[in-house]
């Protein structure tokens, strides 16, 4: 089957059954998608599908057949994207673990949300749990990262 990742298109010759992350992680080395609960509760293995937020451990690979997906590698070469930024600038990650699931979720907010409320990030962020409880700084993270679209786009 084929699937675009991150711009590319990619050739996968495995059981359409097998979970999105499963390919990502095991046949295409994209590591930085997480394993976290495998249940789709926790939001680790978040990446966009044709722009989205889904859960790669729930998502069968044939479900992005002829889609576009994106990792956390193809957010941005270099860290550049304006919530990796932000969640720097706002020392958002303790552990770490389930920061590429957190910041997928809040690209794909911002995408179709660009100034969103805090109930509106509060809805897009709470299926994505941080054991570390950084849930203030990300939600801080994602009005700096808005702020920066908006002036990117002005």
């Amino acid at each position: 089957m084929k699937i675009t990742i991150n711009g590319e298109e990619q050739e996968l010759d495995i059981a359409p059954d097998v979970p999105l992350l499963w390919a990502l992680r095991d046949h295409l080395q994209l590591t930085g998608t997480k394993f976290g609960c495998g249940k789709g509760l926790c939001g680790a293995c978040t990446v966009h599908l044709n722009g989205a937020a889904v859960r790669s451990c729930q998502t069968p690979v044939s479900a992005a057949e002829g889609s576009d997906v994106l990792t956390i590698e193809g957010l941005s070469s270099d860290a550049s994207h304006p919530v990796q930024v932000a969640w720097k600038e706002n020392n958002v990650p303790q552990c770490g673990y389930c920061q590429s699931g957190q910041i997928m979720s809040a690209a794909a907010l911002l995408e179709r949300t660009p100034s969103p409320s805090d109930a509106e990030i509060d809805n897009a962020m709470s299926g994505n749990i941080c054991r570390c409880g950084t849930y203030t700084r990300i939600r801080t993270a994602i009005k700096q990262a808005s702020r920066q679209t908006g002036e990117e786009q002005a």
